[in-house]
């Protein structure tokens, strides 16, 4: 059975950059469209970003032109490239199997001032 495990989160000021990865096991291969979403305290979870199994991406208009989604399908990973952050950004971020209910664990950004 799939599961996916997120990792790389941590501190960073505000106009860093931080790279999130989302690793699949208990698979052959990552044959999905994965997403990205991310969940501030009291905030509902939101979309991030999407990446499809060819490579096509999309992005939520608050991180266009700062996030960069990718896929390494020989490694089975998933990554976020976050840069130009900004405490807006801080949340616990999670990815996901398109329209499953597989989620990773969540990782935790924090951006600070």
């Amino acid at each position: 059975q799939v599961q996916l495990a997120e990792s790389g989160g941590g501190l960073v000021q505000a106009g860093g950059s931080l790279r999130v990865s989302c690793a699949a096991s208990g698979t052959r291969g990552i044959d999905y469209n994965i997403n990205w979403y991310r969940q501030a305290p009291g905030n509902e979870r939101e979309w991030v970003a999407g990446i499809t199994i060819g490579g096509i991406t999309k992005y939520a208009d608050s991180v266009k032109g700062r996030f960069t989604i990718s896929r390494d399908n020989a490694k089975k990973m998933v990554y976020l490239q976050m840069n130009g952050l900004k405490p807006e950004d801080k949340a616990v971020y999670y990815c996901r199997i398109a329209n499953t209910d597989k989620w990773g664990q969540g990782t935790q950004v924090t951006v600070s001032s």
